[in-house]
């Protein structure tokens, strides 16, 4: 693997909270082995979500856990945006804080969008994760807790790992937010689009449908899904969760009433925020935290 670069950032402010991301770290510093041939400018929409679009330069920004509270587990996030770009604040460096709080370091993955190469953003997913892995003395984590979370695209992106991976790439778990799983009838038309094109074959549907790729092997899972999601399906994670099941691989699915798409860790209203006090018993339950 290259070597990686490293540099410091400073600190960010999110919600009257300071959290610092402690290094940038560039997945290919020395180029990529494939280009996803993007010619515009990476761009900050500015909107509340921390909206990144048109990315060609992959790289993950750490979170590490406090000392005292580290529990030696570490997460790489996805954050979604239908693989056109990314909702970096609200389904990334957020969540990070959340997962930092509770003693889990984190890595906010920036993956290049596809743009007609639908094997890039898994590079960078296994990359990011075998970064994490090389480093894990340095960083205070245990190798053999490193997962993998995503929102939306980037559940897909982030069950796309968890399904197709090598010995030194493969999560040790898997936390899927309102994911795209499917690339079949039920998935969202954005994220194939921009994925697969307008005329995949039904090899490609077939091999990015991770329902459909659930092996024994395939990590342990914690899913979240609101039942009015209009956007992605709840069919999906229902789809996957039935995979996991029937592989004999642990798995939790909740589902809420309401909350639609995108709720992230926000405060809505609805009864989908409460997604985090479900996660923690189950973050403990598999030694994740104390």
């Amino acid at each position: 693997m290259k070597r990686t670069t490293f540099t410091t950032l400073a600190a960010l402010l999110l919600g009257g909270t300071t959290l610092m991301a402690q290094q940038e770290i560039k997945l290919y510093p020395d180029g990529p082995a494939e280009s996803n041939e993007l010619n515009r400018s990476e761009t900050d929409g500015h909107r509340d979500d921390g909206w990144i679009s048109d990315i060609s330069e992959a790289r993950m920004y750490v979170y590490l856990a406090p000392e005292d509270k580290a529990t030696g587990a570490a997460v790489v996030i996805c954050p979604g945006g239908g693989y056109a770009g990314l909702a970096a604040a609200k389904e990334g460096s957020e969540y990070a804080q959340w997962l930092n709080e509770r003693g889990i370091s984190a890595f906010v993955l920036y993956y290049r969008m596809p743009n007609g190469h639908d094997a890039i953003p898994l590079t960078d997913a296994q990359t990011a994760i075998e970064i994490v892995r090389k480093n894990a003395r340095k960083w205070n984590i245990d190798k053999h807790k490193v997962g993998i979370s995503g929102f939306s695209a980037g559940g897909h992106l982030a069950s796309t790992a968890g399904t197709h991976f090598t010995k030194k790439n493969r999560p040790d778990f898997m936390i899927l937010l309102y994911p795209v799983i499917t690339m079949q009838q039920a998935t969202h038309g954005g994220s194939r689009y921009n994925l697969l094109g307008d005329n995949p074959s039904e090899e490609m549907l077939t091999l990015y449908s991770n329902e459909l790729q659930v092996t024994e092997d395939t990590p342990p899972a914690f899913i979240v899904h609101a039942k009015d999601d209009n956007v992605v399906p709840i069919a999906n994670s229902q789809l996957f969760y039935e995979a996991l099941q029937a592989h004999g691989v642990p798995a939790e699915l909740h589902v809420y009433e309401h909350g639609g798409h995108g709720f992230g860790l926000r405060r809505t209203g609805h009864d989908s925020q409460e997604w985090p006090s479900a996660l923690e018993p189950w973050l403990r339950a598999n030694g994740l935290t104390k």
